[in-house]
């Protein structure tokens, strides 16, 4: 039933959206597609699943839960992952065969030395409300070099993607002072204890730490296009070079309006959906855009990297 309202929706943004600045900064709420149930208050993950049905995780404060959303923005099912804590949940994502990655590896503080990642089954194969996940460990060999000085606090996470069967973590600046940058790394994407290797690194911006901090990624369906998401911005990367994302063109993407946004996932290989927590009642929102309606700044031509 989603799929069906997604694809009214998009056909109407058609119509109704233009080019140009003058609905810039009203860009996002035209595309508000649903207020989500007020159980999703902190969504900090979703993903759709092989049926086209939208999942959503919490962050910290919710129990282990995966929760089934229609296309009024309320909750249908909640599957408990039986053996999985929520310490801090802050993405999810998903292989070419459907299983979901839940990630548990928020580290604000940057004192958690190993995070882990949940692996479920295709959601469509769970036949009743709890699951059960092989656990992926891991660590940054960077992290254990002591002191953990300020300018080196980039460990936390918020964002990684499944591709080509090893997961890529892209990590939430901490540094102080800020320098922007979200450092790329490679870990495997089964059931292990894994030292995470180091890819590269991006600097999306530097004018104030909450709106350039990146909180979720998603690849496209044909694995062809990555995005990362801040506060105010999309990030497209394409044709890139091996796994390193940044090395290829990167265009920038204004959302036009400041709120939490925790989200990011594609319904097709030129749809996303994008949610926001709620924050002084503003925000719990879905949004849904088109990449070939959304105005670009060319970032990097893929001559060099970033």
């Amino acid at each position: 039933m989603i799929k069906k309202t997604l694809i009214t929706l998009i056909s109407l943004s058609a119509i109704v959206l233009g080019g140009g600045a003058v609905w810039l900064s009203y860009q996002l709420y035209q595309n508000k597609f649903v207020t989500l149930d007020p159980q999703l208050k902190e969504v900090s993950g979703i993903e759709f699943d092989k049926r086209g049905r939208l999942w959503a995780i919490n962050d910290s404060g919710d129990g282990p839960f995966l929760y089934q959303v229609d296309d009024k923005g309320k909750v249908q099912r909640r599957v408990q992952v039986a053996n999985a804590k929520n310490i801090d949940w802050e993405d999810m994502t998903q292989n070419e065969f459907g299983h979901f990655f839940l990630g548990d590896f928020g580290n604000n503080d940057n004192l958690r030395r190993w995070l882990t990642i949940y692996k479920i089954e295709n959601p469509i194969d769970i036949k009743s409300d709890e699951t059960n996940a092989e656990i992926i460990k891991f660590t940054y060999k960077e992290l254990w070099e002591q002191p953990l000085t300020p300018e080196r606090k980039n460990f936390d996470l918020e964002a990684f993607v499944e591709y080509r069967h090893q997961l890529y973590l892209f990590t939430k600046n901490r540094t102080q002072p800020f320098d922007g940058k979200t450092n790329l790394y490679r870990i495997g994407n089964h059931a292990g204890n894994y030292e995470a290797q180091f890819i590269a690194s991006f600097q999306t911006c530097t004018t104030a730490e909450k709106l350039c901090w990146v909180t979720s990624a998603a690849m496209s369906p044909d694995r062809k296009k990555l995005v990362l998401l801040d506060s105010t911005h999309l990030w497209l990367f394409e044709n890139w070079q091996g796994d390193n994302f940044f090395s290829g063109t990167i265009d920038k993407i204004n959302l036009g309006l400041v709120t939490q946004k925790e989200a990011v996932t594609f319904y097709d290989n030129d749809t996303l959906v994008i949610t926001d927590e709620e924050f002084n009642g503003i925000g719990r929102n879905v949004y849904v855009i088109k990449l070939t309606q959304q105005q670009r700044v060319r970032v990097s031509d893929g001559s060099k990297a970033l």
